[in-house]
């Protein structure tokens, strides 16, 4: 049975009020699970995922929602994974869907003849006009790449270089899903943390999160889970379920950005691009 799916086009208005009832802005796991809660998706909804990349489609179109949501400027992203609803965003909570996608298809139209006319960079994914899609995506496809023990070693670097002590990857199966284990100090107390790897293509679901909390019971402070995937909705709220151990949960974008931040794996380049105005009061006075 075919499961139905909101289009993006169908997404812009509601995450536009989603960012105005959480005071103007949000991140992107903040937006997802309020318009879930919003539109009454169900989880046979969010668990449809593309057949060739196994990314999850409901999630991928919110994020186009958000991005062409830039073009006519009704929201900004002033850094990666928080977004914010501007004036004229503001100004448009009251429109229709109809005037909402007018208004982007327009704002698109401009952009894309601004940049056909400065021979900027390519078309790509609008959320990503740095090219961080295209790293990303290499980043990605190598770490699924990896062997299995190769990847829970990058993880213990990691870690290593986040701030834990004492990392050691148990390089043994059997153990419950349990990949590794650290301590991660702050200031007088620290904290005994339990560590799974998945090199996922696809989503990582609510039985994983539960199963790696029986594991660790009893065992340790707090778990991490670390995947090159995705997390279901319901394994990220099996994760902070209450009276129980919060767990915490690194998917793929998150993990390339740590990657990046601590610079393993990745050379990371600045470019600075010159602009000159001419200034004609400096003639005149000569």
């Amino acid at each position: 049975m075919t499961v139905a799916i909101p289009a993006h086009e169908e997404l812009m208005l509601p995450t536009m009020r989603v960012l105005d009832a959480h005071g103007g802005s949000a991140s992107n796991e903040e937006i997802q699970e309020a318009l879930i809660e919003m539109l009454g998706l169900t989880p046979e909804q969010m668990d449809v995922t593309y057949p060739t990349s196994g990314v999850q489609v409901v999630p991928d179109r919110m994020s186009w929602a958000r991005s062409y949501l830039k073009y006519p400027g009704f929201v900004d992203n002033p850094r990666r994974a928080v977004w914010v609803l501007t004036e004229e965003g503001r100004a448009a909570l009251d429109w229709d869907e109809a005037a909402i996608r007018k208004a982007v298809a327009r704002g698109y139209a401009e952009r894309q003849k601004a940049r056909a006319a400065s021979e900027a960079m390519p078309d790509g994914d609008p959320e990503a006009d740095d090219g961080a899609a295209d790293w990303n995506d290499t980043l990605l496809a190598t770490l699924r790449g990896m062997d299995p023990a190769g990847f829970e070693r990058l993880a213990q670097r990691l870690l290593r270089e986040s701030g834990f002590v004492r990392v050691e990857v148990s390089g043994r199966s059997g153990d419950g899903g349990i990949d590794g284990s650290g301590v991660l100090r702050m200031n007088l107390i620290s904290f005994q943390v339990l560590f799974q790897c998945k090199r996922y293509t696809g989503s990582v679901g609510s039985s994983t999160v539960r199963d790696f909390r029986g594991a660790m019971q009893g065992r340790a402070d707090k778990g991490l889970i670390i995947t090159t995937g995705t997390f279901t909705a319901d394994a990220r709220r099996e994760a902070t379920r209450d009276g129980a151990p919060a767990i915490d949960l690194i998917d793929g974008e998150a993990l390339c950005e740590l990657l990046k931040e601590r610079r393993l794996g990745v050379r990371v380049r600045e470019v600075v691009r010159e602009e000159v105005d001419v200034l004609p009061e400096f003639f005149a006075e000569i």
